[in-house]
């Protein structure tokens, strides 16, 4: 359950990184809080739950920041990878910032920072809500062009 994002990385490499880690995420949810994680939409309610688990199980464990880093991208690449089997999009890394790399899931001419939703979460305000962010993610993409 490491995400290891190297700032060299093809297209190829990070789609690879990104389902990788999402499919960590169901293996951890399932393993760790008996959480079954799908990647159908209504599945990304119950990341915003595994998240809320974490911080009340493991507590200052969870906000060390390898933790952080490992949980916020592990849960934003399973919540951009379920967004993107039923909208698709892309990967694309942010190598702005070499000690920082920052991954977002883009779709026409909109980005989504599904780890960044889930930082917010996890570090700042449980009351953030993952899944209201996916489904206005979602709707963005729903009307007829």
């Amino acid at each position: 359950m490491t995400v290891n994002l190297k700032t060299t990385m093809n297209n190829n490499e990070l789609l690879q990184l990104m389902t990788d880690s999402a499919d960590d995420a169901v293996i951890v949810s399932r393993d760790q809080f008996k959480i079954a994680l799908d990647f159908s939409p209504a599945s990304v309610s119950l990341v915003d739950a595994a998240i809320n688990l974490y911080l009340d199980t493991y507590k200052a464990q969870a906000l060390e920041d390898k933790a952080v880093f490992t949980i916020c991208n592990m849960y934003g690449a399973y919540v951009g990878e379920t967004f993107r089997r039923i909208k698709g999009g892309s990967w694309i890394l942010d190598k702005e910032n070499d000690k920082s790399p920052n991954v977002f899931l883009a779709k026409d001419n909109n980005t989504y920072a599904f780890a960044g939703i889930c930082y917010e979460k996890l570090v700042n305000n449980s009351a953030v809500s993952i899944s209201e962010y996916f489904d206005q993610a979602i709707a963005s993409h729903s009307a007829p062009h």
